[in-house]
């Protein structure tokens, strides 16, 4: 083999650091919807990662709610955020657990893509608007951000990302369907569909183990960053979720056996949620370890089929973490000012959903020829499905704009 040669693939084989025998590798990836020459210098899943940093919708997440509406403090994690989060928390546990670190980070990068602006509350309140009109799912949406809406090539609609990506996404959380359920618009959401018509993705099966890694990255990233947030914000005391969560009550007294009762309080409390995290992280490698001991997959394939959600808290974690969901649930989410922000969106999203879906050409131009190309001018299901693009792509301060200026009479 030739230099030239020798080079030209050496990023297509490259990997920083041996893989186990489960892990996915980028030159066995089972390829892209539009088939395109292999990157110079980055692996195919470094590619996948690259093309969902670049993306748009990958930058409207800076001003995407999390828990806290944008315009609520600069201190409060964003959507965007609460990503990078996650994507780091994902790297850690993809290499410890000898598996694709690109991939893991890709799946994870994109996981939340498809968010509404307002979080939670805008996408509860868009699937109300769209129930009878084709049905909406942030994680279908992030998988029709990255087939279809974003327009970044001239050769392909969507980034043309690899299946194991697409995989992650569409099913990180288990299989998708029953295993004789048959594949049809009946029981699956739009994105995942019309992905299914032009790639097999196996839906039955579990997906990768770096697809699982970012789901769990998922929980333990939101855990860990909503307590820091909840008290920043005042919504609970440090004192009483360390009273009522035993994980927080078992870290407090280790950061105090560590550095004494004189440290300040500030320091108490980020060291008890880092050690909160650092708790979750090692159960979730030392009970994945044990699975993967009993299982023994030999291949990414002997994953999909286990049977089992492989990478896992283990019960006694689990258990906690719930205890720790429950106290967030009672004492955040349902706190009153997160309730004030739900009364606003209640009245946000169906008031422009209802004037773009009775009248289209209020939409942007390019929006109204998304309208007239999808066949949406005398189809109410086409129309509602580019106005639900629309508003699920906005940002919390964008969706306020938009609802001003088609509410507001003193405006023009």
């Amino acid at each position: 083999m030739s230099k030239e040669t020798d080079d030209s693939t050496q990023a297509y084989n490259y990997c920083a650091l041996p893989l186990a025998a489960y892990a996915c590798r980028p030159d066995n990836s089972r390829g892209r919807i539009h088939d395109e020459p292999e990157s110079r210098h980055r692996t195919a899943f470094q590619r996948d990662r690259d093309r969902i940093i670049h993306s748009s919708a990958f930058r409207r997440l800076r001003d995407k709610t999390q828990v806290f509406v944008a315009h609520e403090g600069d201190h409060y994690r964003t959507r965007l955020s609460h990503t990078l989060e996650v994507a780091q928390i994902a790297r850690t546990l993809a290499r410890g657990l000898m598996v694709n670190e690109d991939l893991a980070e890709a799946v994870a990068l994109a996981h939340d893509l498809g968010h509404t602006p307002f979080a939670h509350m805008g996408e509860d309140i868009l699937k109300v608007c769209m129930e009878k009109l084709g049905g909406f799912a942030h994680n279908d949406q992030s998988l029709r951000i990255l087939t279809t809406l974003e327009e970044k090539y001239p050769q392909w609609v969507g980034l043309n990302l690899t299946w194991e990506t697409l995989e992650g996404v569409a099913k990180h959380n288990g299989p998708v369907l029953e295993p004789k359920e048959k594949v049809s618009r009946k029981n699956l959401p739009i994105a995942l569909f019309e992905l299914s018509r032009q790639m097999d993705m196996e839906l039955h099966n579990y997906a990768s183990i770096e697809a699982q890694v970012a789901a769990i990255s998922d929980d333990i990233a939101y855990n860990n960053h909503d307590v820091e947030d909840g008290l920043g914000a005042g919504m609970f005391t440090f004192e009483q979720i360390v009273e009522e969560v035993a994980l927080l009550e078992k870290a407090h007294k280790q950061v105090i056996k560590t550095y004494g009762e004189e440290i300040e309080r500030k320091y108490i409390v980020s060291e008890t949620i880092r050690a909160v995290m650092g708790d979750m992280v090692d159960d979730v490698l030392t009970e994945t370890k044990k699975r993967l001991k009993k299982i023994n997959p030999q291949s990414p394939e002997d994953v999909a089929k286990a049977g089992m959600q492989i990478v896992s808290f283990s019960t006694k974690m689990e258990e906690q973490v719930n205890q720790l969901r429950k106290f967030l649930f009672k004492h955040m989410y349902h706190h009153y000012t997160v309730l004030r922000i739900k009364e606003s969106v209640d009245r946000i999203i169906p008031d422009m959903f209802n004037a773009f879906q009775r009248t289209y050409r209020l939409l942007p131009p390019k929006w109204q020829q998304r309208v007239e190309q999808a066949g949406g001018v005398d189809n109410e299901m086409a129309r509602a499905r580019i106005v639900c693009d629309y508003i699920a792509g906005m940002t919390d301060r964008f969706a306020f704009q938009e609802h001003k200026k088609l509410t507001d009479l003193t405006l023009g």
